[in-house]
C-alpha cells in the first residue's frame, strides 16, 4: 500500500506575492495539482497535502480528493510530516513529495516506489547529479557506494561540498519506520529546524536498509522545485515542450 504526503506549507516569500506558493499556475493548474497526480499515477491511493500558510486558498485550488494536515508554524521538513503522523500510521509505504516541483512525472515516481520495494529498502531517496549542487544537501556514500548520509550545506565539509549527488527531497518510507523515527528527532541543527533527513538516519540506525536512486540528463528537471517566478516561467517552457 502507497501513501502520498505532499509538503505545501509554505509562504514562497521569493515569489514575491500574496499567493500561497504551490497555488501559482503552470500551464493553467497549480503547481500542486502535477504533484498531486504524479503520485496516484505511482500508484498512491491516499493522498494528504499538509497546508499552513492560507491554508483555505491552497484547499480551494486543489479539485483532487485529498486529505489535509494542519502545520501552523514552519519549523522544517520534519515538523511538517510530524503534523500528519496519523495519515502516515503504521501501514505501507508513503512517499513524500514538495508542492512546489510540478515537473516530477509518475513515471520516476513509478521507479522510485520500484527501486524502494525490490530492495526492501526503509527510505529510498530521489536523487540527482548535478554540475552545481550548491545549496542542496549533498547524498554521501560509503566507499562501496552504498548510502551512507544526507548532509545539509549548511551543515556540510568542504569535503562533502565538492560532492555533486544531491537530495531532490522527494523520499519513499516505510511508514512504520518513520513514524517512529519522526518521534526521535531534534533541531539541534544550524537552522533550529527538524529536518526530516534526520529520520534517515535513525532508521539506517534500526538496522533497515536505505538507498538512493540518482536521476542524471534531461530527467533533473524534474526535481526543479519553483521558488521565484523566474523559474515558475522556467518549468511552464519545460512542460510546454514534453
Amino acid at each position: 500500500m502507497l501513501k502520498s504526503l505532499i509538503l505545501a506549507a509554505g509562504k514562497g516569500t521569493r515569489m514575491k506575492s500574496d499567493l500561497p506558493k504551490v497555488v501559482h499556475k503552470c500551464m493553467g493548474n497549480p503547481m500542486v495539482h502535477y504533484v498531486i497526480e504524479a503520485s496516484k499515477i505511482a500508484g498512491a491511493t491516499d493522498v494528504c497535502v499538509i497546508v499552513g500558510y492560507k491554508a483555505d486558498e491552497v484547499k480551494s485550488a486543489i479539485t483532487a480528493d485529498v486529505k489535509y494536515a494542519f502545520q501552523t508554524e514552519q519549523l522544517g521538513t520534519g515538523h511538517a510530516v510530524k503534523c500528519a503522523g496519523d495519515f502516515i500510521g503504521q501501514e505501507g509505504d508513503v512517499i513524500i513529495l514538495c508542492g512546489d516541483t510540478p515537473l516530477i512525472t509518475g513515471d520516476t515516481l513509478t521507479k522510485l516506489y520500484e527501486t524502494h520495494t525490490k530492495g526492501g529498502y526503509g527510505v529510498t531517496v530521489l536523487s540527482a547529479i548535478l554540475d552545481d549542487a550548491t545549496g542542496y544537501g549533498r547524498i554521501v556514500r560509503d566507499s562501496a557506494g552504498e548510502f551512507a548520509k544526507i548532509v545539509e550545506q549548511k551543515d556540510a565539509t568542504e569535503e562533502e561540498k565538492l560532492v555533486r549527488e544531491i537530495n531532490s527531497g522527494m523520499y519513499v518510507f516505510n511508514a512504520k519506520a518513520l513514524s517512529e523515527a519522526l518521534d526521535m528527532i531534534n533541531n539541534d541543527n544550524a537552522a533550529g529546524e527538524y529536518y526530516l533527513t534526520d529520520t534517515i538516519e535513525i532508521i539506517k540506525g534500526m538496522g533497515m536498509k536505505v538507498a538512493a536512486m540518482p536521476l542524471s540528463g534531461s530527467a533533473i528537471d524534474e526535481i526543479r522545485g519553483v521558488n521565484t517566478l523566474e523559474q515558475l516561467a522556467e518549468a511552464e517552457e519545460i512542460m510546454k515542450n514534453r
